[in-house]
């Protein structure tokens, strides 16, 4: 765990050096902008909670040990604090200075057509006043369908098949055959919800509250519209006889480039602009002018288990490849190049019809953070969240007159999509994707300069396009690594990826002009796109904020630096893999990063970068105590809340499923060690405070029920609203037996402990804390707040 003096951290977070001298005064102006004096920050407010790994900030505090929901027993700080055994609740942990209550579950009936529900797997949340914190309109994120949902949701276990499933107990009439009445309920349960919450002096709890103006906005919102096509979807306008299945005509629109030129132009499915559902919705932003920005991420479907999306290959112009057979674009007529994109909402306003703003590109979006200044030219950070995906900015041709003005929302309609290029020495340049935009490729060679195991020969992808490395279609992707690579099936041998010596030659030197026929068709593929020109692959990123106290700083939290099918994570820049076989070696598990604009309006083309903290275990080297950080969020005196999202089939060290196996965490194995991250338990909430005694340091706040994500955390006065994403997922919930296992982890001296670890198979999350001990798990939004408020929340 490396250990930062507050001089570092003051520098990180905009401090200068000569400022550093004036401490207090400094730490105070940088981060306070309250009334908190350095004394009152000196300390924690709050228990930290205990999770199963040593962390160093139990060296010096007291922690919280939950025993049971609203039970525990407080641990004295000891200088070796590793614990002999652990067990995580089913249940959301706070410190017993707080409390959680659920607002919103999945299934709830809280919109004025009685038919529509609450939505599955809710992710983002943004919060729109309309008096003051007490009351206002709560946009939330669907993402994805998973089981216990239904058995046949993307990627089940094969063992959970016979198994109670929740749609049936939750949702009346929920479909349990294959087929289009049952992939039509969950295009239905991803997309977003607009409901007004409210609270009221007395309780002080938000709850949901009856208005017109709550909606559902769904992935198949507008499938009335097919019948004005002229193929064979013109019938395909509902999925069954419930009033939100047959089909409306709410459908979305696109602005920019890809609007014009690809949706109108070419139009591939006769519909012109007119776009049906939005879905995949991971992440987002909340705009100044009282609209949301909500992220379409994983789009890209398959024949298979991955059946939920649509295609994500298209072709020069920027059309699809094709549908993608046995998906939901097939099922439904959805063509793969209206999917991808940054969709504006505004939850106040039905009359607005959300639009996808095209300027911004399409790839799997995470985020969006914005500076929107007056005077200035509006900026946004995004993030594809992939393996090798990348870091993007865009920046408006026009500029903002009022930040508070819903006419900004036009601002994303004409600019420059640029994307990050770093450099090993601290320096990166933003390129800008342009139809006129040079090609220059980073070699695998020079991404694996950093990765002395060479994994997954760093692999990356093209355009595929006729006559470059013996292709003879255009459309999709070619992989091109180090070497040739290839697979062997039923005794056929294919080649899987071109090696770079016979593939480069045909992508250098070149336009983007020379692989795509638009500006429009270029932001459809910006993701190969980006590769051409030389962006750099990276690991992951999550979630980027930029500073409140500095907005030339951008925090970017990338996720995970393991190589994937997608693409390889620059190893110059990113640790893609435990090298040595020296147990506490440095893990992969990605890391928060830092940009800082040279501009001084963030419009500028160059930048410099900094690493804060690695993730890993507290005990390896340079590990920060966490892995797979996610969401962030500044609280209101600039303090650093985040959340990890750990892979569901590592958590506890169980794989998913019935069976529960025991996955291997060998300290001493090289390479990707993703199941490194089943030591840190359930997914949790961290604190790093940027003043004080502890400024700098980890500190864990909650913890979720057994294999869910908290995601989307907001701040809405003294209260915390956060989802708890797929609590249970892809493991049956009743019977809900305990498993146990020994688990290998790494004391902060970098030595190994065993530890018992004792965990639920699946989850009956919040069922259990409503009096249905064996009941259906079920996502849910949650607020948070101190049992004797001051009106802050920390």
């Amino acid at each position: 765990m490396p250990n930062f003096s507050r001089r570092q951290l003051l520098l990180f977070f905009g401090s200068t050096a000569a400022a550093t001298a004036l401490e207090p005064v400094v730490s105070h102006k940088l981060f306070g902008g309250s009334n908190t004096t350095m004394a009152e920050a000196a300390s924690l407010t709050f228990t930290p909670v205990r999770l199963p790994h040593p962390l160093p900030i139990y060296q010096q505090q007291s922690s919280f040990l939950a025993t049971g929901f609203g039970q525990g027993s407080t641990l004295p700080a000891a200088p070796v604090p590793n614990l002999d055994a652990f067990r995580p609740l089913d249940d959301v942990v706070v410190p017993p200075e707080y409390e959680r209550y659920v607002i919103l579950s999945w299934g709830d009936r809280v919109f004025p057509n009685p038919d529509d529900y609450f939505g599955y797997n809710n992710d983002y949340t943004g919060y729109v006043p309309i008096e003051g914190r007490n009351d206002g309109y709560l946009w939330v994120n669907h993402e994805y369908n998973s089981f216990p949902i239904s058995p046949l949701a993307p990627e089940a276990p094969a063992d959970v098949a016979t198994f109670a499933s929740t749609g049936p107990i939750v949702i009346e009439g929920f479909p349990t055959a294959a087929g289009r009445a049952l992939s039509g309920e969950f295009m239905y349960n991803m997309g977003g919800s607009i409901v007004r919450i409210a609270r009221d002096g007395r309780k002080e709890q938000f709850a949901a509250v009856k208005d017109a103006k709550n909606r559902r906005l769904h992935g198949l919102s507008g499938l009335g519209i097919n019948s004005q096509r002229s193929d064979a979807y013109s019938g395909v306008t509902s999925w069954g006889s419930k009033s939100y299945q047959t089909g409306d005509h709410n459908y979305l629109v696109a602005t920019g480039p890809a609007a014009s030129e690809v949706f109108e132009s070419i139009n591939s499915d006769g519909l012109g602009n007119k776009i049906i559902g939005t879905a995949y919705n991971c992440s987002g932003g909340t705009s100044p002018w009282g609209t949301i920005l909500t992220a379409e991420e994983n789009f890209q479907g398959s024949t298979g288990a991955f059946f939920v999306g649509v295609q994500e290959s298209v072709k020069p112009d920027g059309t699809q490849t094709g549908y993608a057979a046995g998906t939901t674009g097939a099922e439904f007529g959805l063509v793969g190049e209206k999917y991808g994109w940054m969709v504006e909402i505004d939850p106040a306003n039905p009359d607005y019809r959300p639009r996808k703003h095209t300027a911004l590109g399409r790839y799997r979006h995470e985020n969006i953070a914005m500076r929107v200044q007056a005077g200035k030219k509006l900026v946004a950070y995004l993030g594809d969240d992939r393996r090798g995906g990348h870091t993007w900015k865009f920046v408006s041709n026009g500029t903002v007159k009022n930040p508070k003005n819903k006419g900004n929302s036009k601002l994303f309609e004409d600019g420059v999509l640029y994307v990050a290029k770093y450099n090993a020495d601290g320096t990166g340049n933003w390129l800008p994707l342009l139809l006129s935009s040079p090609t220059n490729p980073v070699k695998p060679s020079e991404l694996t300069t950093g990765d002395p195991l060479k994994l997954r020969s760093g692999s990356t992808r093209f355009p595929r396009r006729t006559g470059i490395a013996g292709q003879t279609t255009d459309g999709g992707s070619v992989v091109v690594a180090l070497t040739q690579l290839t697979s062997t099936t039923n005794g056929v041998t294919t080649v899987t990826a071109v090696p770079e010596s016979e593939a480069l030659p045909g992508y250098q030197g070149k336009k983007l002009s020379d692989f795509y026929t638009s500006q429009g068709a270029v932001l459809v593929d910006a993701f190969l796109a980006a590769n051409l020109i030389g962006a750099t692959p990276t690991a992951r990123p999550e979630d980027i904020e930029i500073n409140p106290r500095n907005a030339r700083e951008v925090f970017i939290s990338y996720t995970d630096g393991a190589p994937g099918s997608d693409g390889y994570p620059d190893s110059r820049i990113f640790v893609v893999g435990k090298f040595a076989a020296a147990v506490n070696d440095t893990q992969q598990s990605g890391g928060i990063y830092k940009i800082i604009e040279d501009s001084a309006d963030s419009t500028g083309n160059t930048f410099r970068w900094e690493r804060f903290v690695q993730g890993g275990e507290a005990g390896s080297e340079t590990g920060a105590g966490f892995a797979s950080v996610d969401n962030l969020v500044f609280d209101n005196r600039a303090n650093i809340w985040g959340v990890t999202d750990m892979s569901t089939t590592t958590h506890n060290g169980f794989a998913v499923g019935a069976a529960g196996t025991p996955n291997t965490i060998d300290h001493t194995r090289t390479g990707d060690v993703s199941a490194f991250t089943g030591v840190f338990g359930n997914n949790w909430l961290f604190y790093i405070p940027t003043t004080g005694t502890h400024a700098g340091q980890v500190v864990p706040f909650a913890y979720g029920p057994p294999r869910c994500e908290m995601t989307g955390p907001t701040f809405v006065g003294d209260t915390l609203i956060i989802s708890v994403q797929h609590p249970g997922e892809d493991c049956p919930f009743t019977p809900n037996p305990t498993l146990s296992r020994t688990i290998e982890l790494l004391a902060l001296d970098g030595t190994l402990f065993n530890q018992t670890r004792t965990v639920s198979r699946g989850s009956n999350w919040p069922s259990n804390i409503q009096g249905q001990a064996e009941g259906p798990p079920k996502p849910s939004v949650i607020g948070i707040r101190r049992k004797r408020s001051n009106g802050q929340f920390v």
